[in-house]
């Protein structure tokens, strides 16, 4: 799935940190179809440094899940970015399966590979492998990965400012003292940052958290119905569930309608994709407000930044990305339908001058 207040016309910024959320014979190249019609390439005027000038350079990405529509995006905005760098992308998806994520590096690390992208995963099982793969000398950029490997970069959202600019149009909506669930699942960086936020959030307003559930799948939108519609129909006076990452709350949604609670129960999460803002519009949705940044921009922000890293010119260890706060009411005031709408609305998700080169043909969406 690793990161603004209302009106959405004044939005704060906030960095980032998207959410995280097989084998070799399900990997992709960056040479065939990506699947983004939308992703166009700028030229680049400057000169390619090594190892670019030399030819095609190989790099592997290792995903602990691609699966649902926010990570489908990311994928595509890498892969187009990648192939407009003449990248020669191998893709690794563990499908939310943490040992194969390991044993995906692993076999990325013998690939050849000359730089490899960690796109989120547990440290517990996936840091051995990175840790082999820095002493190999390969380049390694992890996305809402704690790692503390020295030479590995870090990119991210600040998910602690995407929740909190959720949870405070959450805190407007629903006022002091309110009955509240909360679907979220320990373990991932990203979510586990939001969580710090929520629980210092239910204290600041005197929230009574009725339940807590979920869990992360390779559908965790489908997955999730039942536990929260097992939830509520034990505390169906809740008037507000914070799900932050979208497939949660995808999930939430579902179960909030089934149980015909969508006048009563306001939903609030986290991450935007071209099936999170069909949620938020469509008529009678509970889905009221979320926050975050543009997946296929992120996604191709994160390969420019390996390019960088590779060419010796990227000078940190750390790149964050900023996201915005979206509410229900600005997509439909704005009739905005799809992920390209809202870049044209909010022009804060435009990532195209984070990590970049006059060498670069730079990705935009």
């Amino acid at each position: 799935m690793s990161r603004t207040r209302l009106p959405l016309a004044a939005l704060s910024l906030a960095s980032v940190s998207a959410l995280f959320l097989a084998g070799c014979s399900q990997s992709t190249n960056a040479s065939e179809d990506t699947g983004d019609t939308s992703a166009s390439a700028s030229a680049a005027t400057g000169t390619k440094p090594a190892p670019f000038s030399k030819g095609t350079v190989k790099v592997a990405l290792v995903r602990q899940s691609g699966a649902g529509d926010y990570f489908e995006q990311w994928g595509n905005g890498a892969k187009a970015q990648a192939k407009a760098l003449g990248i020669d992308l191998t893709v690794y998806d563990a499908q939310a399966d943490n040992a194969k994520q390991a044993t995906d590096l692993s076999s990325a690390i013998n690939s050849g590979a000359q730089a490899i992208i960690v796109d989120h995963g547990f440290p517990s099982t996936i840091q051995p492998e990175i840790d082999k793969a820095v002493k190999k000398g390969i380049k390694v950029v992890v996305y809402d990965v704690e790692t503390a490997t020295e030479g590995v970069v870090s990119t991210k959202q600040d998910d602690a400012s995407m929740a909190q600019a959720v949870l405070d149009v959450m805190g407007k909506e629903l006022g002091k003292d309110a009955k509240v669930g909360y679907v979220n699942v320990a373990g991932y960086a990203a979510l586990d940052k939001r969580d710090s936020v929520w629980k210092s959030t239910v204290d600041a307003n005197g929230w009574k958290q009725a339940f807590k559930v979920g869990k992360v799948t390779d559908s965790t939108a489908t997955d999730n119905v039942p536990l929260v519609s097992a939830a509520l129909t034990q505390h169906s006076d809740v008037t507000g569930i914070f799900a932050p990452y979208d497939e949660l709350a995808k999930g939430t949604v579902l179960a909030v309608q089934n149980k015909k609670l969508q006048e009563k129960v306001k939903v609030f999460g986290a991450d935007v994709s071209n099936a999170d803002i069909q949620n938020m519009t469509a008529a009678d949705s509970p889905w009221v407000a979320t926050a975050g940044t543009d997946p296929s921009a992120v996604g191709a922000a994160v390969v420019r930044t390996t390019a960088l890293e590779l060419a010796g010119q990227l000078n940190k260890t750390s790149v964050e990305f900023p996201a915005v706060a979206i509410t229900q009411d600005f997509l439909k005031s704005k009739n905005i339908q799809n992920m390209d709408q809202l870049r044209t609305a909010l022009p804060a998700l435009n990532l195209s001058q984070v990590s970049t080169a006059d060498w670069i043909a730079n990705v935009a969406h």
